[in-house]
């Protein structure tokens, strides 16, 4: 029969893990049945320890509770479903919830909701403060670690309250929890009886637990919880201590609190591994892997080294031949070159009239069919073998256009004279053989 330990330390807190021996706790042990066994108050560790050797217990689970404002809740809009991912994405998606540097707060990650995936974060040293605390327990072993409050049973739609002494633990049916001062209950009321915007008017269902002697030394505060037609406050008596009350909705599933013993502060990781056996084989894999992986990255390394040699040759001998080129690079050398190879073998070595309107008709035709580019006029010099042609586009991207595909068939394309205007834009195109 395996048994579950629920120990909660007594104040002060300012150092958890400082002299574990001399802390006093309250603490009280379950089976698996879900019956208290044995419970204490203001006992030491070695108490407790020698309670659980004397009824023979081994391996006892054990969950420590914590102050709930020790840890805060943030909620995480992670749209990734893999593990690795989102604990890649947490820090970034509630760096700007938390009031301090992201890298010395402890995140742990709860179940998703409908608003993302509720995350606990803690500081980082305090979590190492509190793991010392609860770990190296004789005949008991830490399972989890868990916000006091954020054990209390959920109240559908409203709110939960236990008081204990100073202090109020609560948590909402959404899963958030604090702490709080008692005397600060009624402050907490109001921005409850305060309905949202998006909310319609109803009374909000709140469930106080307390032992009679705590509600009657509370009968002030708990006056100021009534508030008449908005919350709908009811009593429930607790005979013994309100670590009972905790230990009894987690063992019965009543809440749904995030274990803060994750990632850097697993406690995990001592079970053994049902990969155990297959290690070798999984090493021997793992290099080959890597060695495979080497020799692919060497071959492509080693193709893409000749490539870029074979560019070079390329634009070596294309700029012996045209060094007045400035505009051809590696990128776009074989298109300008049978640009100008189609050029010599359709029209020999000059480009007449009527070769370079018909290389310009064709530009004309894709970018003016949307009736955005229009030719006002057109003229032609023999002497110089040029076509200069006045022409109208609703922007200047469109001339652009229209000479860059000039350009591309190995014509030499220039545009001068822009002027914008509201219409758009005019210039004049000259197009010559290149």
């Amino acid at each position: 029969m395996s048994y579950r330990l629920y120990v909660r330390p007594l104040p002060p807190f300012t150092d958890p893990g400082q002299n574990p021996e001399e802390r006093l706790f309250n603490w009280v042990l379950y089976d698996a049945g879900g019956d208290a066994q044995a419970q204490g108050s203001s006992d030491l560790r070695s108490t407790i320890e020698q309670t659980l050797s004397q009824n023979g217990l081994e391996g006892v689970q054990l969950v420590g509770l914590i102050p709930g404002d020790e840890a805060l809740l943030c909620m995480a809009d992670i749209p990734a479903k893999q593990s690795r991912f989102i604990n890649q994405a947490l820090p970034y998606a509630v760096e700007e919830q938390i009031a301090q540097d992201i890298e010395n707060v402890h995140l742990a990650l709860g179940p998703h909701t409908h608003e993302g995936y509720r995350v606990a974060a803690i500081d980082s040293g305090r979590m190492a403060q509190w793991l010392e605390l609860f770990c190296g327990w004789s005949r008991a072993r830490l399972d989890a670690i868990y916000p006091d409050a954020a054990l209390l049973p959920m109240t559908e739609g409203g709110w939960s309250i236990c008081l204990d002494g100073e202090t109020a633990m609560m948590a909402s049916d959404r899963g958030e929890w604090l702490s709080m001062q008692s005397a600060n209950l009624g402050m907490f009321a109001h921005t409850l009886a305060v309905p949202s915007a998006e909310d319609v008017v109803a009374e909000v269902p709140v469930v106080i637990y307390g032992t009679d002697t705590e509600f009657d030394q509370q009968q002030a505060v708990l006056g100021e919880l009534m508030v008449p037609g908005r919350l709908s406050v009811r009593r429930e008596s607790l005979e013994l201590m309100p670590l009972e009350l905790l230990a009894h909705a987690h063992h019965n599933h009543l809440c749904r609190p995030i274990n803060l013993c994750q990632r850097d502060f697993s406690v995990k990781g001592n079970k053994a591994s049902p990969l155990k056996p297959w290690k070798p084989l999984i090493a021997v894999a793992a290099v080959w892997f890597v060695v495979q992986v080497a020799l692919e990255a060497g071959m492509g390394f080693y193709y893409q080294k000749q490539a870029d040699d074979m560019r070079q040759q390329a634009m070596s001998v294309y700029r012996s031949a045209f060094p007045n080129d400035s505009r051809t690079h590696a990128g776009n050398v074989k298109r300008v070159i049978e640009g100008q190879l189609r050029m010599v073998g359709s029209d020999g070595p000059d480009a007449d009239f009527i070769t370079l309107m018909k290389y310009t008709g064709q530009q004309y035709s894709k970018v003016a069919s949307s009736g955005s580019v229009t030719f006002n006029s057109i003229n032609y010099s023999q002497s110089r073998g040029e076509l200069v042609v006045d022409v109208r586009a609703q922007s200047y991207d469109r001339l652009s256009t229209l000479r860059n595909g000039l350009t591309n068939q190995g014509l030499d394309a220039k545009i001068g004279s822009v002027v914008n205007e509201s219409s758009g834009a005019r210039g004049r195109l000259t197009v010559s053989g290149g």
